[in-house]
C-alpha cells in the first residue's frame, strides 16, 4: 500500500504555508470519504430512481460532508489536541499537519460548522436531529467539557458520528429513518474502526497522559475488542440483509490476517481508507443493482 501521497498532494494544491494549502491538509484528504461515503450509501438506498441520486440536496450534502465537514471535524480535533500532538508520530512524520495557532484557521473551522445549518431548512425533522447530533459529537469528541476521546469506551461509542451523514442523506431523500439494524450495524462498525485506528497511538497517548479504549485495554485486548465490534456489526447487519453481514466479515478476517502474518499495525492502519472505500463501493453497487434490476 503506498504511503500518504504527500508529494503528489503538494504538486496539486497550494503550499502548506498558505491558508488554503494548510486547510486542505488539515482536512485529511485520505479520509474524506469517511464522511462523504456514508452520504453516497445513504442516498443510494433511499433513492427510488436515478434522478434522486443527483438531486440538488443529495449533491449538496455530498459536497459538504466531503470537504467542509472534514475541515470542521479535524480542525476541532487539531485545535484541542495541539499539546497532545507534540507526541504524535503522524505529525512528526509529516503524514498530518499540526495546528499552528492561526486565528484565521479557527474562524474557517467555525464557518464550516455554520455552513451545515442551512441544510436544516430542507431536511425533515429526523434529518435535522441527525445533523445536529453530528455537529455536537464532532465538537465534544475533542473539546471540553465532555472530550469523549479521553474517556475509554466513550471515545469508541461517540465515533458513530461517522454514520450520521448517511442518516442525514437517507432522511433527505426518503423522508424517514433508515432501517434501525443498518444504523446500529454501521455504528458498531465505526466503533471498531475508531478503536483499531487508535492502536498505533497507544504509546504516544500514554506519554501524553491521554486515556483511550486502546490505552486502557492494551494492544492485544484492543484487537479482540475490534473483532468483537465487527462481528457484532456483521450480525446486526444480517437483520437488514445477510449480504451486508457477509460484507462486514472482511474486517475481523483482516485482523486475524494481520496478526497471523505479523504486519506492523502502523503500516496496516494506512490500508484502511482503501479497504473502507472498497467495502463502501460494494454497498453502493448493491443498492444501484436493486434500484435498476431488483
Amino acid at each position: 500500500m503506498p504511503e500518504l501521497p504527500t508529494d503528489r498532494l503538494a504538486a496539486v494544491v497550494p503550499p502548506e504555508e498558505s491558508l488554503v494549502g494548510y486547510l486542505l491538509r488539515l482536512s485529511r484528504p485520505r479520509f474524506w470519504l469517511y464522511l462523504g461515503g456514508p452520504v453516497i450509501v445513504g442516498v443510494s438506498y433511499a433513492a427510488d430512481g436515478p434522478g434522486e441520486l443527483f438531486s440538488p440536496l443529495a449533491v449538496a450534502l455530498f459536497l459538504y460532508f466531503t470537504l467542509p465537514a472534514n475541515v470542521f471535524l479535524y480542525g476541532v480535533n487539531d485545535i484541542f489536541d495541539a499539546d497532545v500532538d507534540a507526541h504524535n508520530p503522524k505529525k512528526d512524520e509529516g503524514r498530518e499537519v499540526s495546528y499552528r495557532g492561526d486565528g484565521a484557521v479557527a474562524w474557517v473551522v467555525a464557518a464550516c460548522a455554520l455552513a451545515a445549518l442551512p441544510f436544516a431548512l430542507a431536511l425533515p425533522a429526523l434529518g435535522v436531529a441527525a445533523l445536529l447530533a453530528w455537529l455536537a459529537l464532532s465538537v465534544e469528541y475533542s473539546a471540553p467539557p465532555l472530550r469523549f476521546k479521553t474517556t475509554p469506551f466513550l471515545d469508541s461509542l461517540s465515533n458513530g458520528l461517522y454514520v450520521l451523514p448517511g442518516v442525514v442523506a437517507y432522511a433527505a431523500v426518503e423522508g424517514v429513518a433508515p432501517p434501525a439494524s443498518a444504523v446500529a450495524g454501521a455504528w458498531l462498525w465505526a466503533m471498531g474502526m475508531h478503536t483499531f485506528s487508535a492502536i498505533p497511538d497507544i504509546e504516544p497517548d500514554r506519554e501524553a497522559g491521554i486515556r483511550t479504549t486502546a490505552t486502557f485495554l492494551g494492544e492485544s485486548n484492543t484487537y479482540y475488542y475490534c473483532v468483537a465490534c465487527w462481528l457484532l456489526a456483521a450480525f446486526v447487519f444480517t437483520l437488514t440483509h445477510w449480504v451486508f453481514g457477509a460484507l462486514l466479515l472482511v474486517y475481523p478476517v483482516l485482523v486475524f490476517g494481520i496478526l497471523a502474518v505479523g504486519v506492523d499495525i502502523d503500516e496496516a492502519y494506512w490500508w484502511y481508507p482503501a479497504i473502507n472505500t472498497v467495502v463502501g463501493t460494494a454497498f453502493t453497487l448493491i443498492a444501484l443493482w436493486v434500484m435498476l434490476y431488483g
